[in-house]
């Protein structure tokens, strides 16, 4: 489709104020790269949508000319704008001293510019972007100070430093609150990686595009939350990513809502188009992702939920874009359909000449993309035309056009609604979960989860999820702090380093309410009655104010495309209690339930009489059977057990006072030289692991070790930061054996051979076989592998080490229950070698 229709300038197309960004054209930036500074941005002023209107640079007298401006949002009321800035790069200077990103302010009749925060110290304290008025007057934004999180590495003993996304490769940049004149800055959102674009909804909500980037996941979808932190959830677009050119991947950045209540969004991939991308407008008001609807419109409507913006034909892939490219938008609320857009038309570079995109051009295999030419138009929806308002310039790329329009005020969300005080002093939240059997509003339970749920029907042994384990992501300090290698995260960086915060059981409906950190990144896994993850591993980041209660209905499964922690994706399958006042089925009458309760709700509302304990985690494994009647079940109750830290004689990866009363502020922080090689290193008398699994034997003899496995404490030959025992265990080594000659421990070589089995020789150029002196072929020797017996994929993934200690099996009591609960946990959270940066060696 061609371009809008231009159509004549309109010498007044607007009655308001404009601003925007005019800076020099550079390189394209990655989206995941969000603190670069392009010396010569600055804000500029139009007093209406015209392109005969004067322009007035704005914050010449603080940037000389050779700052940048970024991220430009107006008041409600339309007297202000609100925007970043930073000053120019001091000469001579270290990176670390260089100026920052701040927040500004300009008044438009009055002309007063000043930046928000006025103390240059506390100016200086972190990089702060994407400023947006709240309805009660005070501003959130997107910075690198991590307030809040910087306060709870005190809290677990750290210094204080900010920390880096999970790329590691800037600071992390999560949401911010400030009031209006700087004070009370303090953090309401905790990714690891960027939270972006906050922009305010008609419901009060903050919209913003958060960067997922934990373990395989690595897209930028639409979230929201309440200006507190609360609330946090999926909007919009985790299964809508392949909706760009050729179903290739794209990315929702700078959300704005429309006056009609539907999202208007730029999509692009993180690089390679010149920082442009398609506007498309978002029906998120009866769908969750493009082809996914909203529970109340299943089988109803089937999308798509995204219809593009405009009627260009706008590439999302590298190279020519016949349509142009827009790098930002702004919907009018005027009444009209009529949208701000910074859009530059499709260019060809012929030589040193500039053509435009013609069909015959664009066929050349061989064509060569021109510098952009963005420039300011206003996009009519309703008839798909555009007239220009900011005619574009060589050179230069106008952008982040907004109007000083007044405008609706959101509803206002107050601080602290819903909020349990005594849960907030206590620095946790608490996560309702109604069923872990339900997935994506599926009944995954066998044969469903009334049976599982009463004691006459179903054993605790017969209920596949038995546990709950939360896991925390560890900040990661830059190198100038704390030097890291690859080595120091060991098999795989894939999963960073991981803490794991706190256990609790799963009642037998499937359901969870317990008290968790708030103001921390979180994670959850599923378990088995042996501690071992059940299902791939949860990535997504949760989050609880404190005194919030997050409320899910169930579980996600990725692959099957619904939307993760949607709270529309689809009604909850476990209808909870069916009567008032009367226990579940078959189960003891002292826990009776309010109609519609979960087994965890009820539990906890009784226990919650006394002294709340059931919402207390621990970081042991505990299981008590509280919930059989015997007489009604016609059963004994299911035994109880443990795997508790104190049951280990090696050092416990937790503290004492963590094993006697769970508090926020537990870690169980796993090291493999501290608490893993311990377990192999242990004297068990003649089942010690290290007797057989050993190069040396009793007496000290050159031995093959048992299985081909090493688990001695010496320094890997393969990578002298690890231990053998670990390289052993997680990664591939050659088979060995005593030479006969020698005395010495060898890798065994055998001839290799082809697909059919067939003995493979050396041969020349030609083809022809070498010949040794003897005119004998000279075979090609391979050595034989031997696979890991551990996977950093977790325990279940690991089956060769965990088969021999079965009932029945050849190791059957070499390792207590405790231990091959803690080997469990530390493969299923990543088979680090390090989890706490801390603790590395300095080199």
């Amino acid at each position: 489709m061609a371009p809008a229709t231009e159509q004549s300038p309109d010498p007044v197309v607007q009655d308001f104020a404009i601003a925007y960004v005019k800076r020099p054209i550079t390189e394209s930036e990655d989206l995941r790269q969000r603190l670069g500074f392009i010396e010569g941005g600055d804000l500029y002023l139009r007093d209406l949508a015209s392109p005969s209107a004067a322009e007035s640079n704005i914050t010449l007298i603080e940037t000389e000319g050779l700052g940048d401006v970024r991220d430009v949002e107006s008041s409600f009321d339309g007297d202000r704008l609100l925007f970043s800035l930073r000053k120019p790069d001091i000469e001579g200077a270290d990176p670390e001293d260089q100026p920052t990103w701040n927040i500004w302010e300009y008044e438009i009749d009055s002309g007063i510019l000043q930046r928000i925060i006025a103390d240059d110290l506390t100016a200086e304290g972190g990089q702060d972007l994407a400023p947006h008025y709240l309805p009660d007057g005070r501003i959130i934004f997107s910075s690198t100070r991590q307030q809040q999180a910087k306060a709870v590495l005190v809290d677990e003993g750290k210094p204080q430093f900010t920390a880096e996304d999970e790329d590691r490769r800037e600071y992390a940049a999560m949401l911010h609150v400030m009031n209006s004149d700087g004070s009370d800055i303090h953090q309401v959102s905790f990714n690891p990686s960027h939270d972006l674009d906050p922009t305010l909804l008609s419901s009060g909500k903050v919209l913003f595009s958060r960067w997922d980037n934990m373990g395989g996941r690595n897209a930028i979808s639409l979230y929201t939350m309440r200006p507190d932190g609360g609330q946090l959830q999926l909007h919009y677009g985790a299964h809508s990513h392949n909706t760009g050119t050729d179903d290739t991947t794209v990315q929702f950045m700078r959300p704005r809502e429309m006056p009609d209540g539907r999202l208007l969004s730029l999509i692009r991939p993180f690089n390679d188009t010149e920082d442009g991308g398609a506007l498309i407008v978002i029906d998120t008001l009866n769908y969750i992702d493009n082809s996914g609807p909203t529970a109340a419109n299943m089988g109803v409507l089937s999308g798509p939920a995204q219809t593009p913006a405009t009627i260009n034909s706008v590439s999302t892939l590298s190279g020519p874009s016949p349509g142009g490219r827009f790098r930002s938008a702004y919907p009018l609320d005027d009444g009209t359909e009529r949208l701000l857009v910074s859009w530059s038309p499709c260019r060809l570079l012929e030589g040193t000449t500039i053509g435009p995109c013609s069909e015959a051009a664009l066929a050349d295999p061989d064509v060569v993309t021109a510098p952009p030419l963005y420039g300011l138009f206003i996009y009519d929806m309703s008839d798909d035309t555009q007239q220009p308002v900011v005619l574009p310039v060589e050179g230069v790329i106008f952008d982040e056009v907004v109007v000083a329009q007044p405008r609706d005020l959101p509803q206002v969300l107050y601080d602290d609604e819903g909020i349990d005080a005594l849960l907030a002093d206590e620095g946790v939240g608490l996560l309702d979960i109604r069923s872990v059997y339900d997935i994506d509003g599926v009944d995954s339970a066998t044969p469903d989860i009334t049976t599982l749920a009463d004691p006459a029907q179903s054993t605790a042994a017969e209920r596949p999820a038995r546990f709950l384990r939360v896991i925390k992501a560890v900040s990661m300090p830059d190198d100038d702090l704390v030097d890291l290698d690859g080595s120091d995260f060991g098999r795989s960086s894939a999963q960073l380093m991981r803490e794991i915060v706190a256990y609790a059981p799963i009642e037998p409906d499937g359901s969870i309410r317990i008290k968790l950190p708030a103001n921390i990144p979180l994670a959850i896994s599923l378990l088995d009655a042996e501690g071992k993850r059940i299902g791939a591993r949860h990535q997504n980041w949760l989050q609880l104010r404190p005194g919030e209660t997050l409320s899910c209905n169930g579980c996600h499964d990725h692959s099957s495309g619904a939307a993760h922690g949607h709270p529309e994706a689809a009604a909850s399958i476990n209808p909870g209690a069916v009567t008032t006042g009367l226990p579940f089925p078959n189960s003891v009458n002292t826990l009776w339930a309010d109609f519609g309760e979960t087994m965890a709700q009820a539990r906890a509302r009784i226990s919650c009489q006394s002294d709340c304990a059931a919402l207390s985690p621990s970081v042991d494994i505990l299981y008590d059977d509280l919930w059989t009647d015997e007489a009604a079940a016609g059963r004994p109750r299911d035994a109880s057990f443990v795997f508790q830290y104190i049951d280990l004689t090696t050092p416990a990866p937790v503290s004492n006072a963590c094993q006697t009363s769970w508090s926020a502020n537990c870690r169980i922080v796993i090291n493999y030289e501290a608490h893993i090689q311990p377990l192999w290193d242990l004297d068990r008398g003649v089942n010690s692991c290290t007797l057989c699994h050993n190069t040396r034997d009793a007496l000290d003899q050159l031995q093959t070790p048992d299985a081909q496995l090493d688990l001695s404490a010496t320094a890997s030959d393969q990578e002298p930061d690890h231990l053998t025992a670990y390289r052993e265990l997680l990664f591939n080594d050659n088979r060995q054996e005593i030479d006969l000659d020698t005395g010495l421990l060898q890798d065994i070589q055998v001839q290799a051979t082809d697909g059919s089995g067939n003995p493979l020789f050396l041969t020349d150029g030609s083809g022809a076989l070498i010949l040794d002196i003897d005119d004998n072929p000279i075979p090609i020797m391979v050595n034989i592998t031997e696979n890991p017996v551990m996977s950093v994929n977790g325990a279940a993934a690991s089956p060769r080490f965990f088969a021999p200690f079965a009932t029945g099996a050849s190791h059957e009591g070499f390792l207590t229950p405790a231990e091959l609960k803690l080997i469990a946990e530390w493969l299923d959270i990543g088979a680090q070698y390090y989890n706490n940066p801390f603790d590395v060696p300095v080199d």
